[in-house]
């Protein structure tokens, strides 16, 4: 964990000191200006529509999603301008799902069965990524700032991980053999696929920072992932995951 730390805090100093040493503010007639950050991600990696094998949705555990980094922008006029980022951002979710024919692949002592599962899933997704978001920003007024664009992530540390119980698994196809998993720790399932995860995510990125006093300003942005966060030839999954986040945090206006 330390080393994450000191990874993120020297690219994050290293963007600091490229910034030129005059610097204008927002609402200025152009100029450079630098904000650092803190947030918390809220949300999760899920499909696209909620499909018929998911049937519930019983439990969203939080997890320590803290984002920290610094903007820098430049102002060609009092309306518009691009804002560029280097975050150290932890996606993490934990979630509890009832499911009915729910592909997967799942071990059970030492034997690796696929098949469809209906029953209690735990889904653990665990994400430290560096992410680099170059949007277009619009003084909508000296006080409210609306920012939009692009985004791209590259995961340093990352894990898929849960475990299936209190139901069974219909190995091979929906009619095959009938695996019975129980309700306590030893007669689980587990998966574990963090191999099977990319390294790139890339997405959009909407939001606004508001001014309230002096330096300090509140934000709130929502990360929209354009790529699954599993590889493309992975299969054991029905269906393709999206990371999508909403963040609410704080900045200072450092020049």
């Amino acid at each position: 964990m330390m080393m994450k730390n000191k990874i993120a805090l020297l690219l994050l100093g290293a963007l600091l000191l490229a910034v030129p040493a005059k610097a204008g503010r927002p609402g200025s007639d152009a100029g450079w200006y630098v904000k650092g950050r803190l947030g918390y991600n809220i949300g999760g990696t899920a499909p696209l529509g909620l499909p018929a094998s998911i049937r519930s949705l019983n439990a969203f555990h939080l997890s320590p999603n803290f984002m920290e980094g610094i903007d820098v922008g430049y102002e060609f006029n009092r309306k518009v301008g691009v804002l560029a980022g280097l975050h150290l951002d932890r996606k993490d979710m934990d979630g509890e799902v009832t499911v009915k024919g729910y592909k997967m692949k799942v071990k059970m002592d030492a034997d690796e069965m696929e098949g469809y599962f209906t029953g209690h899933v735990r889904q653990q997704v665990e994400m430290w990524m560096i992410t680099l978001p170059v949007q277009f920003t619009f003084n909508a007024s000296r006080k409210l700032t609306l920012k939009g664009g692009p985004y791209v992530s590259w995961l340093f540390s990352k894990n898929f991980s849960g475990y299936a119980s209190d139901g069974y698994l219909r190995k091979d196809d929906p009619t095959g053999p009938m695996v019975t998993m129980g309700s306590t720790k030893d007669e689980w399932a587990t998966y574990d696929f963090p191999d099977d995860m990319r390294n790139w995510q890339f997405g959009v990125d909407v939001g606004l920072d508001w001014d309230i006093y002096r330096r300090f300003g509140l934000s709130a942005d929502v990360a929209w992932g354009l790529t699954g966060i599993m590889k493309g030839n992975f299969k054991t999954v029905e269906q393709t995951l999206y990371p999508i986040y909403g963040t609410i945090g704080i900045f200072y206006k450092l020049k």
